[in-house]
């Protein structure tokens, strides 16, 4: 340790959030390896952070990450999920001594086993291979931080013993994503949404566990009512959100740009539009909603995974069941036709993120366990 501050080595396979390093990277003295993302990116957005990119292949960034971690200097590791680079990091980290916590963000069988019932391509030895991998990671691993209750139940599955801290790794910035002092229909246009009608905001990516499909067939109920609605996306993956939708015959009241960056301009969204919604099949925790919440902006999501811990039904927002769009499509309704409800249901949510998630406290307890600095360390309270 150089200066108080901790030593940490932050293993990366499968892309991570600029805000998650940029966090790290502010409290101690951090080293990123990621895995070259073909398509993508490593990090979400840039950092001022410097990043080593290896090789894309999971066995030859595995084989990469047992190299730099044999080598002297890393006081502490981070490793992102509990795949074949956690095996690998878990190795190298018991060879060196060092202790190595697995960052659990996703329910990652899970999420794969939702590409079955969306129609993509599906093998059950994939399927296999995501646990056995799992156990594995549980059994040599040191611990797990993970971002809910639901993901501390889905890794006790891989381990009885092992430590597990939840910690919703970069939490809610309560400077930037706060209730606008602009009026909504200024914020409109400076985003450049329709000043008439009403916005339905989702952003999140395009993938099976999201969900778009039941998302596009719930607004096209609310279209074919005559309604005055848009749906807004924001994602790496807008172009075939759009796509999706021209087919579903909503394509001229869907919005579709690439993703924002949430350090700058997302806020703004969450103040110009009427509703967030968050339709997935599975979630680990779920940020867009907490980030809508603390903007005052009113959410619905399905009851699954972590969503079901902040989305409360009647309390923080609208909660409705997974795949069905009727139900979705009838919370949206209520959320857009009664204004004062959605208001207080926001308030509320907004009270719960300033108390559980706000970012520099889940920073500070994220950097103390990885350093082994926290108090209480083996407890698995958030």
């Amino acid at each position: 340790m150089t200066g108080g501050r901790p030593s940490i080595c932050f293993i990366v396979e499968s892309g991570t959030d600029a805000r998650l390093v940029e966090g790290l990277a502010s409290r101690a003295r951090l080293t990123v390896l990621a895995r070259a993302i073909p398509g993508g990116r490593a990090v979400s957005q840039p950092t001022g952070v410097d990043v080593v990119v290896g090789p894309s292949g999971r066995a030859a960034f595995a084989l990469r990450t047992f190299r730099e971690l044999r080598r002297p200097g890393c006081g502490s590791v981070l490793v992102q999920g509990y795949g074949l680079a956690a095996v690998a990091a878990n190795l190298a980290a018991r060879v060196a001594g060092t202790p190595c916590w697995m960052l659990v963000c996703s329910p990652v069988a899970e999420y794969y086993e939702t590409r079955r019932a969306a129609g993509y391509p599906f093998s059950r030895l994939t399927l296999m291979t995501l646990h056995a991998l799992g156990h594995v990671n549980g059994r040599i691993g040191h611990g797990f931080i993970v971002l809910s209750q639901y993901l501390h139940d889905i890794v006790r599955r891989y381990s009885r013993d092992a430590p597990v801290q939840i910690v919703p790794v970069y939490g809610v910035d309560l400077e930037r994503f706060a209730p606008p002092a602009a009026a909504r229909e200024e914020l409109r246009r400076e985003r450049g949404l329709p000043s008439s009608g009403q916005i339905i905001f989702s952003s999140s990516r395009i993938a099976p566990e999201k969900d778009v499909l039941t998302l596009l067939e719930a607004f096209s109920l609310l279209v074919r009512e005559g309604r005055d609605v848009y749906l807004l996306n924001r994602s790496g993956g807008f172009r075939d959100f759009l796509e999706q939708a021209a087919k579903a015959g909503v394509g001229e009241r869907v919005i579709g740009t690439d993703a924002v960056d949430p350090r700058g301009e997302l806020r703004l969204d969450y103040g110009a539009v009427d509703v967030c919604v968050q339709a997935s099949r599975a979630e680990g925790l779920g940020f867009s909603v907490l980030e809508a919440m603390a903007c005052g902006t009113p959410v619905v999501a399905s009851a699954v995974g972590g969503l079901r811990e902040t989305v409360r039904d009647g309390i923080t927002g609208w909660s409705v069941p997974a795949g069905d769009a009727v139900r979705l499509a009838a919370a949206l309704r209520d959320a857009l036709d009664h204004p004062d409800e959605a208001r207080r249901r926001a308030l509320a949510g907004a009270g719960m993120v300033r108390q559980q998630f706000e970012s520099d406290a889940v920073f500070d307890r994220l950097v103390g366990i990885v350093a082994g600095t926290a108090a209480g360390r083996g407890d698995e309270s958030r």
